[in-house]
């Protein structure tokens, strides 16, 4: 089993910055991927970053390409999204999710663990 707790969501302003945070417990995330996903209200949750535990391998959204971040910390077990040029389009419950497939894929069905989400809210 692993645990996941996010932190780091609330509102900011257009242009401004965030710092998500999705901290493992249970297990370490070991061999795993590691993804942020957000949902807004009636729409379809979407892929933002992902990253490989081993490797480091990334990958993220074409809507947040140089905008976000998304990088992570072996010895705090930790994973990042660092959000930089916030537009109003970004909002969203942010979720972090985890998948034993160990590689990053976009797709949601293929995470196996998730957080309970972080709001993020952009005004302007």
């Amino acid at each position: 089993q692993v645990q996941l707790v996010e932190s780091g969501g609330g509102l900011v302003q257009t242009g401004g910055s965030l710092r998500l945070s999705c901290a493992a417990s249970g297990r370490t995330f070991s061999s795993y991927a590691v993804g942020w996903f957000r949902q807004a209200p009636g729409k379809e949750r979407d892929i933002v970053a992902a990253i490989s535990w081993s490797g480091g391998t990334t990958y993220s959204a074409n809507s947040v390409e140089g905008r976000f971040t998304i990088s992570k910390d072996n010895a705090k077990n930790t994973v990042y999204l660092q959000m930089n040029s916030l537009k109003t389009e970004d909002t969203a419950v942010y979720y972090c999710a985890a998948t034993q497939w160990g590689i990053v894929t976009p797709s949601p069905d293929k995470y196996n663990y998730w957080g309970q989400g972080t709001q993020v809210t952009v005004s302007t």
